[in-house]
């Protein structure tokens, strides 16, 4: 027995339509089979741990209504539907933003319900990122998915049963990340099973070894919270940009040292083939404040560089 959920109705801010529950979302998924993160019967789940533990959140946008219903299980239950609004982009203030480029204000004038999420939970973006670190987006997610699956936790409520996910039109049950002391204690050859290589399973740990100190970078300003951030060794600004634009909904949080971002926004907003981060924030510059939207907006266009060399090869480090 699930037991019956807590529920909340919210009504996000003007403009908004139901797709905008998707698209604001979608960051938090890391990849189309993230156990802890799917679509499903016209509904967001998320299984996620808050500082009250685990919870199942069920999103399903009413349009009649003009809200969001919101389904949560779990002792995490009620710190989720309190942080329904934060997560939804009650805290995001769009009205700062003013275009400087003529795709940028297409996209911005298209798209007016964009919102910038706020979760206020560290090591739910931080872990993940830093997988995705130096390796192709293909090879993190099936580590996050290995990892959650094998040493994570069912989610809370009907997701998290085979039966329960079957009825939503889940493919499979939800499972929620593990626990600090439990990331701690995964054994070298289930990290290289997963692919993760050492260099990246040391930072993780270091990072849960701290993530009290962490977690409070959620309560502060991006400045502060990415020095708190990369005060890790193997956090550095793109990581801790990638974190803190889930985190703290950081509209300024500009991922720098991206193998593809440079030359996506340089060659939407020029024309050229080829960009650095140099190049990059020298364009960007007129966003100052509002960056990590600017960048948001330019890469709704699908505007990117055509390809000149073959995809980054994928190297599974659990066959060596």
């Amino acid at each position: 027995m699930t037991g019956a959920p807590a529920t909340r109705r919210w009504a996000p801010p003007e403009p908004w339509e139901p797709h905008d529950l998707y698209r604001n979302l979608r960051v938090l998924r890391r990849g189309p089979y993230d156990p802890a993160c799917r679509v499903a019967g016209g509904a967001v789940w998320r299984a996620t741990r808050t500082p009250c533990g685990p919870a199942t959140l069920c999103l399903e946008p009413d349009a009649g209504a003009g809200e969001v219903v919101a389904r949560a299980w779990g002792p995490g239950a009620p710190w989720a539907l309190d942080g329904l609004p934060a997560l939804l982009g009650a805290d995001d203030d769009p009205s700062a933003f003013v275009p400087r480029h003529r795709l940028v204000a297409q996209a911005h004038r298209r798209l007016p319900g964009l919102r910038l999420v706020r979760t206020g939970l560290v090591l739910e973006s931080l872990i993940p990122s830093i997988l995705e670190q130096k390796v192709t987006t293909e090879e993190a997610y099936r580590a996050w998915r290995r990892l959650l699956r094998r040493h994570g936790e069912p989610a809370p409520g009907p997701a998290g049963t085979r039966s329960g996910a079957a009825l939503t039109g889940m493919p499979e049950p939800m499972y929620v990340m593990p626990e600090p002391r439990a990331w701690a204690l995964i054994p070298s050859w289930e990290w290289h099973r997963a692919g993760v290589d050492a260099k990246r399973s040391s930072t993780i740990l270091r990072a849960v070894a701290r993530a009290r100190r962490l977690q409070e970078a959620a309560h502060m300003d991006p400045v502060a919270a990415t020095a708190r951030l990369t005060a890790i060794p193997g956090i550095g600004p793109w990581t801790a940009a990638e974190t803190l634009q889930r985190v703290l909904g950081a509209a300024d949080a500009v991922t720098v040292g991206d193998l593809h971002l440079p030359r996506i926004v340089v060659h939407a907003l020029t024309g050229a083939r080829d960009g650095d981060d140099e190049r990059m924030l020298e364009l960007l510059a007129p966003y100052a404040g509002q960056r990590h939207r600017a960048t948001r907006l330019i890469l709704s266009t699908g505007r990117v560089p055509p390809r000149r060399a073959p995809r980054f090869p994928r190297v599974d480090i659990a066959r060596l």
